[in-house]
């Protein structure tokens, strides 16, 4: 079963869909609860993202008893507000008010919280999970490494330019601002990849000529040197950005939910231990 809901932000509206787990919760310390996936969507993307992707991937999640929750950040979408106009902090924030109410939610356990985040969405999600503890997983699709190198390669260096210089440029109808560009400098998901201490997927398609896939290999070394944590790393060949193709996007569907399911029995184990 799945609904449309509005969740409110700081003045905000943002649209969001929840999808509720087809089965039973797992045993152990929490049991009957289920894990909770919000997935986090790409640069001026939508919470159905490309060929459904997101829609997908929420439905499938759930049939194996995730609840999940997948939204349009703010100007994107359903959601209310200028996108532009916003900044990564805004972005942060955003993913945040997403998970208290997911966590507020009955049923749903809080020692099995994943982002799953696209492009530049992965970085987003990489930045909330390092200021938010209760990220314990995350699943990085195509994610962006240098939020501002890869943004503007994305507009072009031209709108760059105008923004600064006038305050506002237009690219796929939307109004960009310097706060937006400016804040994309300001984080450096590469820098702090280490400071986080959960699991981590890192999938991405040899045929990406929007972000490098060569992000994936970076992301997978550095979070081999945190002392704490695991990391694994998918390559999907002749996969796009968007994993538009058939094979591609079952190929990581898939390995999503495998990679996934195998971090909800090891802490069922390791639950079961404890107690």
């Amino acid at each position: 079963m799945e609904r449309a809901i509005t969740i409110r932000h700081r003045g905000e509206e943002l649209t969001a869909s929840i999808h509720y787990p087809g089965k039973e919760g797992k045993s152990g310390r929490c049991k009957n609860r289920v894990p909770l996936v919000v997935i986090c969507h790409g640069f001026i993307g939508s919470r159905i993202g490309v060929d459904r992707l997101f829609v997908k991937a929420a439905r499938e999640l759930a049939g194996d008893g995730y609840m999940v929750i997948r939204f349009d950040y703010i100007g994107c979408g359903e959601s209310s507000g200028n996108y532009g106009a916003q900044d990564v902090e805004s972005m942060i924030a955003q993913t945040r008010t997403v998970l208290d109410y997911g966590l507020s939610c009955a049923d749903v356990d809080p020692t099995q919280v994943t982002l799953i985040g696209h492009s530049l969405g992965g970085a987003v999600a990489l930045l909330t999970a390092v200021r938010d503890r209760r990220v314990k997983n995350l699943v990085l699709w195509a994610a962006v490494g240098y939020p501002f190198n890869d943004i503007v390669k994305i507009v072009g260096r031209e709108a760059y330019d105008q923004a600064v210089q006038t305050g506002s440029a237009d690219h796929a109808g939307y109004s960009f601002t310097p706060v937006y560009f400016n804040s994309l400098a300001d984080f450096q998901p590469f820098q702090e990849a280490g400071k986080f201490g959960g699991d981590v997927l890192v999938i991405h398609g040899t045929s990406d000529d929007v972000i490098p896939v060569d992000y994936a290999f970076l992301y997978q070394k550095l979070f081999w040197t945190r002392p704490d944590g695991r990391c694994d790393k998918e390559i999907i060949f002749q996969a796009d950005h968007t994993f538009s193709s058939g094979p591609a996007q079952q190929q990581l569907l898939k390995r999503t939910k495998e990679w996934m399911n195998e971090q909800e029995r090891v802490q069922e184990e390791w639950q079961n231990w404890m107690i």
